[in-house]
Order: C-alpha cells, then structure tokens, then sequence
C-alpha cells in the first residue's frame, strides 16, 4: 500500500478541518500567575488548532508534505493560502517568546521538539514560499535545546508516548543533516551509548495508551547512526534471532476510539508499519525482508480505515499514516 492523490486530497481535507480549530483544546502550559490564564489561540497564534499544539504542529507537517507531493491537486491552494495566513512573522515571533518564559523550559520535551524540527525541514522544501524562512528561528530554538538536554539525560525514555526520545531524535536528526553537524554529532553519539548494548528485547509492549513501539523507534533511530553493516546483525540480535517480531509483532486491538489514549494503539499500528519498513530498508536477509513487509502490511491494513472517524483520533493519526505510506520513498 503507498500513498495515492485521493489518499492524499483526504489526508488533507481531514486536517485542515482541524488545524485551526481551536477547540476542544489541551494545553500544555504552566501558569506562573493569573495573567497567564489565556486562550490556546492568544498563547500560541500558530499552533492552537488539533486539540494540542504537537498534533497542530505534525498536521501541518501533513499539510505541506501533502502541498508538495501533489501540488496540483484542488486541495493545495488550501493549503496555500492557509499557511500564508499562519506561518507570519508576527505570529512566529510568539510562539518564539513562549519559549523565553520562566516556565517553559519543558514545554512540549522532546515529541512537540522533534516535530517542530520536521515541520521546518519540510517547510524549508518548499522554495516557492517564505514558510521555511521564517520557521528557522524557531526551528532553532529547538535545535539548541536538544543539544542542551541530551547531555544531561542519563538514560533514554523508552514509554510509547509523547516523552519517548528515539522518536524525536529520529526527526531531529533528519534535520540536522546538512543543517547542524553538531548537534547530528551529539545525537549519533548519546544514542550509541543509549542503545548499542541493547540485545534480546523482551518488553511488555504494547501498553493500553501507546502510539510508539519502544524497541522498533529505538532500532530505526539505530538505523540511522549505525553503518549499515552493523545494524543488520544488531537488529538480529535485538528482536529477529530471538522470535519476538514473529511471536509478538501482531496489530493491535482498539477497543474504543472514543477515548483518546484507547485511539492511540490505532497510532501503533501505524508507527510500527513506519518502522517496519524504514528498518527493512537496512536489511539484505531475504527472510528478515519478508518477515518485517509481512507485519507492516499487516498493521497499516488494519489502522488505515480508522484514520478518520471520531476527534480523537482525527486530530493527528493522518501523520502517522503519511509516514507509513512514505516510508519506502
């Protein structure tokens, strides 16, 4: 299954639908005093849409993949004009000082960061369009306060939720190539020590509120910082040679999507066929190559009717989706 132009104009649709609707709405947001009780639209001029600034800003990223990849399609003067009226100085200029607050040192620590570094790198392909320029600052920003914590953190957070650091860094360092080699360098380095001893994965994944696997975001951030020729047999050792993609890499069950943290497991679906195939590109044994196309197939056709349907999953599952249906490309 890839990505096809009606796939794409309903991806679209759906989040612009979302992307600036600012309510139902949760904040991530400290109040320091009661000046600071303020609107999602007044807090964050940009990015108060999708019920939470991460999945406002990811559903953009979705927006201008989307414009890029199909600019033809009726839906990209949408998008055009949408993000003209969006991505101005004077509102980026906020978002910006929001960072600046006493209180905002954690804000959005590490997913929000790793999807503000992709929004930018996407925004930044898009050369007929200031969109990139101005997203720099920020991008930035985050940039620099990825190089500030990775040395103060001792050990990775392998949760399948927003605090996970292999699926940040995995966006993080797909921009910093050719961007900033020094934080590339940092992020190489604080993953080996992190996951190169890694072997023989046996957690008790998946948990009930889980969009990420732990080990499969851990092995495609490995993909990434290991030479090729030895991540193959790190990722045999890890989860292949001991059954544990055969015996447990099934789809998940969702039992209501109603609730926001039940919805997230249609998001594993889709994240662990993302990494399914992007580590398959890292292999040559014909039976590993099998074996992770078999399961990746097999999650993203059980996810992709339940990308649209109720809020709770609508506001941010076409992301995960367009990453799985891209991967190969």
């Amino acid at each position: 299954m890839g990505l096809t132009e009606d796939i794409a104009r309903r991806f679209a649709r759906i989040a612009l639908g979302h992307v600036a609707q600012e309510y139902p709405n949760k904040l991530e947001h400290v109040l320091g005093a009661d000046a600071d009780a303020r609107t999602p639209r007044d807090l964050h001029p940009c990015f108060f849409g999708s019920f939470d600034w991460h999945s406002c800003v990811h559903s953009w990223w979705t927006l201008l993949t989307l414009r890029r990849l199909y600019p033809d399609m009726a839906e990209a003067s949408d998008i055009d004009m949408l993000a003209n009226a969006t991505f101005t100085e004077a509102k980026l200029d906020v978002e910006l000082a929001y960072l600046e607050r006493l209180h905002s040192r954690g804000f959005e620590r590490p997913y929000g960061w790793g999807w503000l570094l992709a929004l930018h790198h996407e925004a930044a392909l898009h050369g007929d369009r200031p969109w990139g320029a101005r997203l720099e600052p920020l991008a930035r920003a985050f940039a620099a306060r990825f190089a500030d914590y990775l040395p103060l953190l001792t050990y990775p957070i392998t949760v399948g939720t927003h605090g996970n650091t292999a699926f940040a860094l995995v966006l993080a360092s797909e921009w910093a190539e050719g961007r900033d080699p020094a934080l590339l360098e940092v992020i190489s380095r604080w993953s080996s020590k992190a996951f190169e001893s890694k072997v023989d994965y046996s957690g008790w994944e998946p948990a009930g509120d889980e969009f990420l696997s732990p080990v499969l975001i851990a092995a495609l951030l490995m993909s990434r910082v290991m030479p090729r020729g030895e991540f193959a047999p790190w990722f045999d050792r890890l989860v292949i040679a001991n059954g544990w993609i055969e015996r447990e890499c099934h789809p998940v069950t969702v039992s209501d999507r109603s609730d926001g943290k039940i919805a997230h497991l249609d998001g594993l679906n889709l994240s662990r066929a993302w990494c399914l195939r992007r580590i398959a590109s890292s292999l040559a044994d014909e039976a590993a190559l099998a074996l992770l196309e078999d399961r990746a197939g097999a999650h993203l056709e059980a996810a992709m009717p339940h990308v649209a349907g109720d809020y709770m999953g609508e506001h941010w599952l076409a992301s995960f989706a367009l990453l799985a249906l891209c991967a190969d490309s």
